[in-house]
């Protein structure tokens, strides 16, 4: 059997190159965290979704808290989050997590927190009060913080993009995930253009404008609530390469991104969590990798942080420093 190759079943899987490996040694920083939050009942999408940097990220006590509870409505191709169906699992919403969050972000002593959710197209606002009120408690609890969300697309629902960005964070992001044509398999349940149009409102309402929209349905909008007690509101996206797109497809991905706006894109390299997942279509080279950053950059975004390790939260600290010293 040649080096490269490692059989599963019958089916077999290409072995991770070099550079997309993780180590993983510093399981007392892991196992103390995670103690930590079960003792609270909060999740992360480190754990969830099996992200590889994990033990690095726990180790200098840095997680993204992941809220509105473990289970996802959607059944996105690529990510390990659990699935459920709200009509035979119990889905209720914990009304002390916000405040847990805070608290465990303090009991970290955390300068920079990361919150994200998993999607609930159950919940009539699509859990977007539950999200700022998490933001709200954290910023009491925490108010030299700053704090990054990393919002589902609430289904299209501008007014629930709204009351999260009128919780004041200081960096709204929003991932596309991948390119459109790639959606159907990747992300069945999002839409490219309803992504855009988020991150182009979050952007519009961070610039001082109340924009006139639509909702999903169609019918027309009241003029979103401005953020208050923030300074510049950094938008930001993310997306996984390795899935089957092209570069002209990246290339057109990352232009459609700065049209919106958008200050930070981040760039990684799609592995398959489980064998429930996608298969991995390539593995790209670290030299591409930064060539993404480049183009991007040549673009117009503050940052491009592209590489095969990289993932939307990752280094989210060091990332938004840099994009605000670009706006000076």
């Amino acid at each position: 059997m040649s080096d490269s190759l490692v059989v599963i079943g019958r089916e077999p899987r290409p072995r991770l190159p070099e550079w997309a490996r993780r180590g993983r040694t510093h399981f007392d920083s892991l196992n103390r965290l995670k103690s930590g939050l079960r003792q609270l009942n909060l999740h992360t999408v480190c754990e969830s979704a099996r992200c590889p940097n994990i033990h690095e990220c726990f180790h200098r006590s840095a997680a993204t808290f992941m809220i509105l509870g473990n289970w996802c409505t959607r059944g996105c191709g690529f990510c390990s989050v659990p699935k459920a169906n709200p009509a035979r699992h119990d889905m209720g919403l914990d009304p002390a997590e916000p405040a847990n969050v805070a608290r465990m972000a303090g009991a970290m002593r955390l300068r920079y927190v990361v919150i994200t959710s998993v999607n609930r197209d159950d919940l009539e606002d699509g859990g977007s009060d539950h999200f700022a009120q998490t933001v709200r408690e954290v910023r009491r609890a925490l108010p030299e913080a700053r704090v990054e969300v990393l919002t589902p697309d609430f289904c299209g629902d501008l007014d629930a993009v709204a009351r999260v960005l009128d919780a004041a964070p200081h960096v709204f992001n929003h991932n596309m995930e991948t390119v459109p044509r790639l959606y159907r398999r990747v992300r069945p349940q999002a839409d490219y253009r309803q992504s855009l149009r988020v991150l182009e409102f979050a952007r519009g309402v961070a610039d001082g404008r109340k924009a006139d929209g639509e909702k999903a349905d169609g019918k027309n909008r009241s003029p979103a609530p401005l953020p208050t007690k923030t300074t510049p509101l950094l938008t930001k996206s993310g997306f996984m390469v390795g899935l089957g797109e092209t570069e002209a497809e990246v290339h057109a991905l990352l232009r459609d991104l700065r049209a919106t706006g958008t200050d930070v894109a981040t760039i990684g390299q799609y592995l398959q969590p489980t064998r429930r997942n996608l298969p991995v279509a390539a593995f790209i080279e670290p030299r591409q990798f930064e060539a993404y950053r480049d183009y991007g950059l040549a673009l117009g975004f503050k940052v491009v942080f592209s590489g095969p390790l990289v993932r939307s939260s990752y280094m989210a600290d060091e990332v938004s420093e840099e994009a605000r010293r670009a706006l000076c």
